[in-house]
């Protein structure tokens, strides 16, 4: 029932921020919506943004969760674009609102994950004690940068609602990253 509740939070909010930005949108007015009592809401979020951050955890996240790979990194990347397509409306009003910060930080958060896993599979598993090909420090500066590059194009194309095909974005990224994990490596290698 848990998972339930909250799925009909996040379809809920979602259809109304095709017509209002979040910060127009009361907790009282989405469990009208629901047909559940605020109590209800807030045994599961500690607010509205909290469910914003929630449906992008799990709707987008779970989608990429084997693409974590040097082979199919690229599917996870087109798996974001996909998603973000599809929620166009309410990945621009979530861009366009004080949600843009959950948005950014999702984005991020997704990429900095994707990107890790084929920088790992690259680099060979971190074994504790023992020398590894790039330092935690490199690696960690390393997805920072390609994370916060992704996502800031991405936060763009959202800003422009989605003007460019994605096709486009995703064999641009594609292009820009070609063997760029394993010259990382070479470059970064200790």
């Amino acid at each position: 029932m848990s998972n339930f509740t909250k799925q009909i939070l996040a379809s809920r909010l979602k259809e109304m921020m095709n017509h209002k930005l979040i910060e127009h949108i009361t907790v009282t007015e989405l469990v009208e919506k629901c047909d559940i009592n605020r109590q209800t809401f807030y045994y599961h979020f500690k607010d509205i943004y909290d469910l914003l951050g929630w449906i992008y955890k799990t709707e987008a996240v779970g989608a990429i969760a084997n693409c974590r790979s040097y082979d199919s990194w690229n599917e996870g990347l087109e798996q974001i674009l996909t998603y973000v397509e599809i929620n166009k409306a309410f990945s621009i009003s979530t861009y366009k609102s004080l949600g843009k910060d959950h948005l950014e930080m999702f984005l991020s958060e997704v990429l900095y994950d994707l990107l890790g896993g084929v920088l790992d599979e690259v680099t060979g598993p971190y074994i504790q004690d023992e020398p590894h090909l790039v330092s935690e420090k490199d690696r960690a500066f390393i997805l920072r940068f390609y994370s916060s590059a992704f996502s800031g194009i991405l936060l763009d194309w959202i800003g422009e609602n989605l003007k460019t095909p994605k096709e486009e974005i995703w064999s641009r990224i594609e292009k820009i990253m070609e063997n760029r994990f394993v010259e990382l490596v070479e470059r970064f290698g200790s």
